[in-house]
């Protein structure tokens, strides 16, 4: 009797040993779902009058606020964290998006084309900074000739896109996605004979912010628009069919001014109104001249 009682304690003891590994593992599990997000980085170009603008892009990271209230970081030295990778806070976790590292032709990515960066799982959070590394292989081609775009000699080899944290768009329950727009007219100038390279990026989602697309000729005009309000500002270069697009902007009363070259005349649209999510026309557009 004795045997069989004991045979029977250790068979209970040894059931709930496997239950509470089974709800153990299960916990596990269901935790380390709940603390990862997806996260999709898609690059645009604000164009600039170069015929190619190449980007030697090494990594990306970002750095994800993981406490419960990212607005009691707001006074955060976000510089000093993205410099030194290794500071100490329980709080903050830096991601490697793990990107091939390559050389992106910008100025292929303008009038409403992208390209996706990055796309990787990361630990649940508000993200704070992302980090864009870049190489020496960077260069622009202008009038069918290339030249070195080179950083300012004091400057550093990445660059900081500070977030508030809510700035992506949850298009489904843990994934997110954003978009940089890397504007070239105010990332590059000339000095003497060389160009210098001060990356601008802005960013923007396409379900908070509208688009303006259009139409004009002809093409000798050389046309650049402009699309501007009292706070805001973007630029397109229509491609050879003349078709243009404009995006991330804010809703708003814009203007759109056609500058033109070679004997035609400037044209200007007023109260043109855009509204997000919304993609508005100005339909055809003919200069004269």
């Amino acid at each position: 009797m004795k045997n069989k009682r004991f045979l029977f304690a250790a068979i209970m003891a040894f059931a709930v040993t496997m239950i509470m590994t089974a709800c153990n593992k299960n916990t596990s599990a269901t935790s380390g779902a709940a603390g990862q997000q997806n996260l999709s980085l898609y690059l645009t170009d604000g164009p600039g009058f170069f015929d190619d603008v190449y980007l030697n892009i090494l990594s990306v990271k970002v750095l994800v606020d993981t406490s419960a209230n990212t607005r009691v970081h707001d006074s955060t030295n976000w510089d000093r964290m993205g410099a030194n990778e290794n500071v100490r806070d329980t709080s903050f976790v830096w991601e490697d998006l793990n990107i091939t590292p390559g050389v992106y032709d910008i100025l292929q990515l303008r009038n409403g084309a992208d390209t996706l960066l990055a796309a990787s799982g990361i630990a649940a959070g508000s993200i704070r900074v992302i980090k864009i590394q870049l190489g020496t292989k960077n260069s622009l081609v202008k009038d069918s000739v290339t030249y070195p775009l080179s950083l300012p000699v004091s400057a550093n080899n990445y660059i900081l896109i500070k977030l508030q944290g809510n700035e992506c768009d949850e298009y489904s329950p843990k994934k997110l996605r954003l978009w940089l727009d890397f504007d070239v007219q105010r990332s590059i100038y000339a000095d003497g004979n060389h160009f210098i390279l001060r990356p601008v990026f802005h960013f923007f989602t396409v379900s908070t912010t509208a688009s303006l697309t259009g139409n004009v000729t002809p093409m000798a005009a050389q046309p650049v628009i402009t699309v501007y309000n009292s706070t805001d500002t973007a630029y397109a270069l229509p491609d050879k069919q003349g078709n243009f697009k404009v995006r991330g902007l804010k809703e708003g009363t814009y203007s759109v001014y056609f500058n033109a070259s070679n004997g035609y005349i400037d044209t200007t649209i007023n109260n043109v109104i855009v509204k997000a999510p919304n993609i508005t026309s100005v339909g055809s557009i003919k200069l004269r001249n």
